[in-house]
């Protein structure tokens, strides 16, 4: 036998005869006429093992009265529905005897089997369902159903009005990515939330502004890299033709001129030198003013261009975030031209609350998302804490950084900042892909059998390696529903009452 049952319910339904017969299932036996009103109330178990899902209806047990099951079967390890393999069912009554033993070789539909045992003596049996599958090999044990001698004794179907949220399992297969998972009792390191925003890293974030002023070159502009566009340190981003009525442009020409100057007077030096005409210092004095010019007149874009222009190039090797440029438009010095931010790695700025602070160290470690993500991301280390509390906002700033190697994360989005205090917490854990946001309040759907599921309201505790601490709103023991659980909730805003037929 493999892994034994993790969790039972036991959920009396009480099918009525049209309710049987939607499942598959033959009517009920006639009872006495002072109870036409009710018929003998049926059942349903959901039963989940390590591999196999189980989730079977039945009829009221009666003696000599064979009725059809359904049995429906779901493999955990996808939570698809088994589609080939035969099942066995072997009733063993608690007081002796010889079982009661139906087999189906294979599901009269994906995941759904229908056997019709036929009980000769009633009683107490507990069942054993062995599955035999390529999907999955499992042993799911059922005790304590009860076989009655005759429908007039059987309990009677109260009548009552199913509640919770209706979620079939023929929804629940077809729907892709619905997984669920055991909420479990655990210990996490506590948590506490903060707001915080993606920021450029120092030395990673570059204005670029015109070095002089001047008039943008009209034939540079079809070359100048467009936003998001990746540029390497020192490429060249534009050309400026110098205004020469300007200050800013009076000064390049004069450097332009200095530097010629300088060549000529460093090539006259050498020329000289060779002929032993002038000292060797000569030579060094000509190479000191010569790179002096040069340097002044790399200051106004890297160096002298044909034509006079002067280059405008990115200071760093990045991704072109914002673009200011007009063909032929005149700029004035300073004026800003492009943005460059290299986004391989970012800065997470969070807003520690004062009354968290004392909490907080350079070794805390953070986990967070980003607005229109679900994505769980972990900062790599603390860069600076603060040590001054805002007087206005009542928060310390602390700085993270964040490797963002396939740039998902973007400078400016804001951030939901989970930080580690260090201290540890107890209670229920969950998966933190079962808690979702309704509007600023944290849910969770729980499957409180196989097709009913109910909307929880939480109370949550420290998050931690992709689980949340659930302090009030879920038990353990309890199912989750971790993935396509927004399907779940859509069933729940639906006002049509689901059709408890199934495809059997």
């Amino acid at each position: 036998m493999t892994a034994r049952f993790l969790l039972q319910t036991v959920v009396a339904i009480g099918l009525t005869t049209a309710g049987v017969a939607a499942c598959g299932g033959a009517k009920a036996p006639e009872v006495v006429a002072g109870d036409a009103a009710a018929e003998p109330a049926g059942g349903a178990i959901t039963q989940w093992t390590d591999s196999t899902e189980l989730f079977m209806e039945h009829p009221a047990l009666i003696v000599g009265a064979p009725d059809k099951f359904a049995v429906h079967l779901t493999d955990l390890t996808d939570f698809a529905p088994l589609r080939s393999g035969r099942i066995t069912l072997t009733f063993m009554p608690r007081d002796g005897g010889e079982p009661v033993v139906v087999v189906q070789d294979a599901p009269r539909a994906p995941g759904i089997y229908g056997p019709s045992p036929s009980f000769a003596k009633a009683g107490v049996y507990d069942l054993v369902i062995r599955v035999e599958s390529p999907q999955a090999r499992d042993s799911i044990f059922v005790p304590g159903l009860t076989v009655y001698a005759n429908a007039a004794v059987a309990p009677r179907d109260s009548g009552g009005v199913e509640s919770g949220i209706s979620f079939l399992k023929e929804q629940a297969w077809k729907t892709p990515g619905f997984r669920s998972a055991f909420a479990t009792a655990g210990e996490l390191a506590g948590t506490f939330e903060a707001p915080g925003t993606i920021e450029p890293a120092a030395g990673r974030f570059a204005e670029v502004g015109a070095p002089i002023a001047g008039l943008v070159d009209a034939s540079s502009v079809a070359n100048t890299p467009a936003p998001g566009t990746q540029v390497s340190r020192g490429q060249t981003l534009a050309l400026l033709t110098p205004s020469l009525g300007d200050a800013g442009g009076a000064a390049y020409a004069e450097a332009r001129a200095r530097l010629a100057e300088a060549e000529d007077e460093h090539a006259r030096a050498v020329r000289l030198y060779a002929v032993e005409a002038v000292p060797q210092r000569r030579v060094h004095e000509a190479e000191i003013r010569l790179a002096a010019a040069r340097e002044a007149l790399a200051g106004y874009g890297g160096g002298e261009l044909p034509g006079g222009r002067v280059a405008v190039r990115a200071p760093l090797a990045g991704v072109i975030a914002d673009r200011r440029v007009t063909p032929g438009s005149r700029v004035d010095a300073g004026a800003l031209l492009f943005t460059v931010v290299d986004p391989s790695v970012v800065w997470l700025r969070v807003n520690v609350p004062a009354s968290r602070a004392a909490t907080v160290s350079r070794t805390s470690n953070v986990d967070f998302t980003v607005e229109g993500s679900e994505r769980v991301y972990t900062a790599r280390r603390v860069v600076s804490l603060g040590s001054v509390i805002d007087s206005l906002s009542r928060s310390v700033p602390m700085l993270l950084e964040v490797v963002n190697a396939d740039r998902s994360l973007k400078v400016g989005a804001a951030a939901r900042v989970w930080v580690r205090t260090g201290q540890r917490e107890s209670g229920v854990t969950v998966p933190a892909s079962a808690v979702l946001d309704e509007d600023g309040r944290p849910i969770a759907y729980v499957q409180v059998d196989g097709e009913s599921f109910e909307k929880r309201v939480l109370t949550l505790g420290a998050r931690d390696a992709g689980r949340v601490l659930v302090r009030d709103g879920i038990r353990a023991g309890e199912r989750v529903v971790t993935g396509a659980a927004y399907q779940v909730r859509l069933a729940s805003l639906s006002t049509a009452v689901p059709a408890h037929g199934h495809e059997h």
